[in-house]
């Protein structure tokens, strides 16, 4: 990808959080896409196009993240490694560990959210989709909500054990602890509250990936840190 006209491509970089021979671990921001697909509607920025461009050799792209998500992202520089580590991926070796912002106080500190769900449009088959969730903090708020006088929102650890299409979001749906910003899934009232606090964005991040080294088999673990808005987001629950 050329790097667009008035834009220095160091700007459209993307932060590397790990790299060596054989693979890399980036921070996608929230609102990029990762790769040209159906769900593209005409947009021509994408991950994988950077990433070529970024390190100057082609990249294999492991694994996704929806569009709203940020985080990370793992990336394979030849095709043995990206078999291998796609894999490991089918093989549930890869840890992979989200941060999310939802309404609500989960009334457990740990749960399991066992719901089938399909694959999406144009795939109407469900299959097992399993997540765990860990309640990091809780907080609430002066904003009124459906008759009350205030709005409760939990921060979530969420490790999903299966890939399905938008798991977290649609299980998270599923228990009416909805994402906030998910503006598929979620609930219009909370999300506009936090856009009134300038969090205009979908409360999802790729926190941690961690996995054996292909190559090596030593353990890898690469955190992503979070952007302006999320880390606003959190400093609700740092006041409580």
């Amino acid at each position: 990808m050329p790097p667009r006209r008035g834009v220095p491509m160091t700007d459209l970089a993307l932060p590397v959080l790990h790299v060596d021979d054989r693979l890399a671990v980036v921070a996608k921001p929230a609102g990029l896409m990762v790769h040209d697909s159906a769900l593209a509607r005409g947009e021509t920025d994408f991950a994988a196009d950077r990433l070529r461009e970024q390190f100057g050799r082609p990249v294999f792209l492991v694994h996704r993240l929806d569009r709203a998500t940020s985080g990370c992202l793992l990336l394979a520089f030849d095709r043995d490694t990206a078999s291998a580590l796609g894999r490991t991926l089918m093989s549930h070796e890869v840890e992979k560990t989200y941060w999310a912002i939802c309404r609500g106080w989960p009334a457990e500190a740990e749960f399991v959210v066992d719901h089938d769900l399909d694959g999406g449009p144009g795939k109407p088959q469900k299959k097992p989709a399993i997540t765990r969730f860990r309640r990091i903090a809780t907080a609430e708020i002066d904003v009124p909500s459906a008759g009350f006088s205030t709005s409760r929102y939990a921060w979530l650890e969420a490790s999903p054990q299966t890939g399905r299409f938008r798991q977290i979001r649609r299980h998270l749906k599923h228990l009416s602890h909805h994402l906030i910003g998910d503006t598929s899934h979620g609930d219009g009232r909370h999300n506009r509250a936090f856009r009134m606090m300038g969090i205009h964005r979908m409360l999802l991040h790729a926190r941690a990936l961690a996995f054996a080294h292909p190559a090596t088999g030593e353990p890898l673990r690469v955190e992503a840190p979070v952007d302006d808005e999320f880390a606003k987001a959190l400093a609700l629950f740092d006041a409580q």
